[in-house]
């Protein structure tokens, strides 16, 4: 017997709701000063975890003869093949309530709440009950109730016919219910076809079908029904139905018990108003860039300016930001059909130009307005144009050097009448190391910076205007950098960079800087610095005067910010070249440069490489607090032409807080050689070649502590090529087994906008020793002399990936 029904309109379902960087970090080696036997050390924790344990359970507390609720188990009965894992997924999801939060089995929140009494008198214990968290009672479910809503959610998926009963299964302190749903095969889509009253969208809707997320074949899905609705709704807006709305249309189903089909017939609701089946054009449209909501009432006497078909409001002189500039990010033209898209668009480079507080369009229609038509009124909320911020820092880094620092900065957002963005930035700080082979030694920078961003591309070409919702950034940087390590080196950088910043969507990013020139030079250098460069040729070279001429690009994919997708990625690429341009030049000039016989512009000599990098991240997201996170890092460089050695900022280094976490910054390789880092700690090597893999598994403790289990791996290698005897070499046949292992556990207070990370981790295969690399076994957390020489602890902000 065939059955037709709205199926959207009748339905029981319930809708379905919708950094990295590092500026401070500290390393250090742990030790205790006691030291007992690991016999009683061993008796004594497990006495005290039982004992943890017991007291963390919450059931202590409960009343009498009540049951702690421990959650639900789906079983599914089928006598047809079908997706259980799916299924069963849902089913879950529709269980309440859920019960209380718990870790390794232990209740902490419930038992702060239980501990802190019925009724909390002192403030203690008021802020344990408000902490913790309420017992979840069996007789707080309703697995009646329950059972009736696994079936109205596997109705919603197709299946019509299901049967849901439970089983409570009770122990001594806990209860638990079991749900055993009798399913068949979903119901699958025969056939959709239309029946669209109105001639004009019926032509619109069947010319765009084949974008339809329904189609015959497919399981039957509420979910994917609203989808589809949406779909239409926002294709019709998109020419010009404004007042459309998705809830003018229906499917009608049809139901076959026999052959477990449905056929569908798209129709529209017997009553819709005139002006949803109207396509609307835009008469005029009006930009106010001085908007304030006590305008809202006297906007018609202000006085106006028409500049390519917009009327803009204010006088000229009062207008912050020429008519042109705001015009580049209006996607609304007068006379054009209304677009939803284009609506969006502008709304979205509007706001991006970052001179607005809010943005609003707004649609109105008038007596003197023609069917069909309204106006676009564009209000836009200017932000203040000046900005200054100062901020005073106590940094404390890896090497033991500690001091202030202080950043100084100055923006304005309009500087030539274009929305150009002008930051002015100061920045100097005083560093001392208090501790170390190096103790009492100390040094000092100052770093001034202009930086000029202008809203579009600036080329001596033109660029046809792309409609992304982004707006394109042209970057022009000049910055200088003055170190001072007394009783070492003075270093001096001057750096100047050229380029663009542009979206293709939220995910999708690119950055390149055409030009990107710098100079540094080390002066003043003392008689220990020389004596230390002497004894190493390789390193001595990196330290030479730098003079880059060059250009670099990086792409970045990153999903991270799209809500509920389960398996994220994230994909980085970065390339650089330099001296190739200055090297070709000499070329055609009938000069050869080689690293023995380097070529000089202005008196210096030029550094010629390339550098690749790439960084590949997956995300696995079980839930909102649970995540598997896997980070695979690959670089390779090489100096060649004019250079036999890499610029020394220019180098791959591992070790650290984003990188191999149980060994100190920088410290590793390259190859094979042991860096000793409590001596001349600015003076580490780095390699041509690096490899990092990272695996890391997080998961939710209580609210915004988080906790981590983490394994990296990685090193850095320098080239065959290169002359340095420290270090070995990469070789495809050696490298695996010179790869530095460290394994640890972290806390993280994360708050959102803000995360401290605490991450302790030690060595599990160190690449220096000769014979026995695994050093597993010599893990002994009895021995303060171990942890002393292995436990490190990162202290940094923000994921390290």
């Amino acid at each position: 017997m065939n059955k037709e029904k709205n199926i959207v309109d009748e339905s029981n379902s319930v809708p379905l709701q919708g950094l990295g960087v590092i500026p401070v970090s500290f390393q250090k080696g742990l030790g205790v000063l006691s030291n007992p036997p690991l016999r009683v050390m061993g008796s004594f924790f497990m006495l005290l975890l039982c004992l943890l344990l017991f007291s963390c359970s919450g059931t202590k507390h409960l009343p009498a003869g009540a049951k702690l609720y421990s959650g639900a188990q789906i079983k599914l009965e089928s006598t047809e093949k079908v997706n259980k894992k799916e299924i069963k997924a849902a089913a879950l999801a529709s269980v309440r309530p859920k019960p209380n939060s718990s870790f390794f089995g232990m209740h902490p929140q419930l038992w702060l709440y239980m501990s802190a009494g019925e009724k909390p008198k002192s403030k203690f214990k008021k802020w344990l009950k408000k902490t913790g968290e309420a017992p979840v009672l069996m007789t707080n479910t309703n697995p009646g109730v329950t059972s009736a809503a696994i079936d109205a959610k596997l109705f919603n998926m197709g299946i019509f016919n299901s049967h849901t009963e439970y089983k409570i299964i009770e122990k001594k302190h806990t209860a638990s219910v079991i749900y055993t749903t009798h399913i068949h095969k979903p119901y699958t889509i025969k056939e959709v076809t239309y029946d669209i009253s109105d001639d004009s969208l019926s032509h619109l809707i069947l010319s765009d079908k084949n974008n339809s997320l329904i189609n015959a074949e497919q399981d039957y899905s509420l979910d994917k029904l609203k989808a589809e609705r949406t779909r239409i709704d926002a294709m019709l807006k998109n020419k010009g139905y404004f007042y459309f709305n998705p809830d003018y249309l229906l499917f009608k189903a049809d139901t076959s018990n026999v052959n477990h089909t449905i056929s569908f017939k798209v129709t529209l609701k017997d009553s819709i108003s005139d002006n949803a089946l109207t396509v609307y054009r835009i008469k005029n449209v009006f930009v106010d860039q001085n908007y304030s909501l006590r305008d809202a009432v006297r906007d018609s006497t202000k006085d106006t300016l028409q500049f390519q078909n917009t009327i803009f409001r204010g006088k000229e002189s009062d207008m912050l930001i020429h008519p042109n500039v705001i015009l580049r990010s209006v996607y609304l033209r007068k006379g054009e059909v209304y677009s939803r898209e284009k609506h969006t668009i502008t709304l979205n480079r509007l706001m991006s130009m970052g001179n607005f507080k809010f943005v609003q369009v707004k649609f109105s229609e008038s007596d003197t307005t023609a069917a069909g038509y309204f106006d676009a009124n564009i209000l836009l909320t200017p932000m203040p144009v000046y900005n200054f911020q100062a901020e005073l820092d106590l940094v404390t880094k890896s090497n033991n050097y500690t001091g202030p620092r202080m950043n100084l900065s100055m923006s304005n957002r309009n500087a030539f009448k274009g929305a150009e963005l002008l930051k002015l930035t100061t920045a100097g700080s005083f560093e001392a190391q208090l501790s170390g082979a190096n103790k009492n030694s100390f040094s000092y920078a100052f770093n001034p910076q202009i930086e000029l961003t202008f809203p579009k591309f600036l080329v001596p070409f033109k660029i046809t205007p792309s409609n992304s919702v982004y707006i394109p950034k042209t970057d022009f940087s000049l910055s200088y950098n003055f170190l001072k390590r007394v009783g070492y080196f003075n270093m001096n950088t001057l750096q100047f960079t050229y380029g663009f910043k542009w979206k293709n969507s939220f995910r999708v990013e690119h950055e390149f800087n055409p030009v990107n020139i710098s100079y540094t030079s080390v002066t003043n250098k003392s008689g220990v610095f020389t004596a230390l460069l002497d004894s190493n040729s390789f390193l001595k070279k990196s330290y030479e005067e730098q003079f880059i001429v060059g250009a670099n690009y990086a792409f970045t994919y990153n999903e991270q910010s799209v809500q509920g997708k389960q398996l994220q990625y994230y994909f980085h690429f970065f390339a650089e070249t330099a001296g190739n341009m200055l090297s070709l030049a000499e070329l055609i000039a009938g000069q050869r440069p080689t690293p023995s016989n380097p070529s000089k512009i202005v008196g210096s000599v030029y550094s010629q490489y390339a550098k690749l990098s790439i960084d590949n991240r997956v995300y696995f997201n079980f839930n909102d607090n649970d995540k598997l996170v896997f980070r695979f890092f690959a670089g390779v460089a090489d100096a060649y032409g004019n250079s036999s050695v890499l610029p020394y900022n220019k180098q791959f280094f591992s070790g650290g807080p984003n990188s191999i976490r149980a060994f100190q910054i920088n410290s590793l390789g390259p190859g094979r050689y042991h860096q000793i880092t409590n001596t001349n700690e600015f003076l580490q090597l780095g390699g041509n070649i690096k490899l990092e893999m990272n695996g890391e598994y997080r998961f939710g403790i209580y609210k915004f502590l988080k906790g981590a289990l983490f394994v990296d791996a990685g090193n850095v290698w320098l080239q065959k090529s290169n002359s340095s005897t420290q270090g070995t070499p990469f070789a495809f046949s050696t490298f695996m087994n010179e790869l530095a292992v460290g394994a640890g556990f972290g806390l993280r207070a994360d708050v959102s906008f803000f995360v401290l990370r605490f991450d302790l981790a030690t060595p599990l295969r160190k690449p220096w020793l000769t014979d026995h690399r695994w050093v597993i076994n010599e893990i002994n957390f009895g021995s303060g002399h171990w942890r002393g020489n292995n436990l490190i602890l990162n202290i940094a902000i923000g994921y390290p990936f």
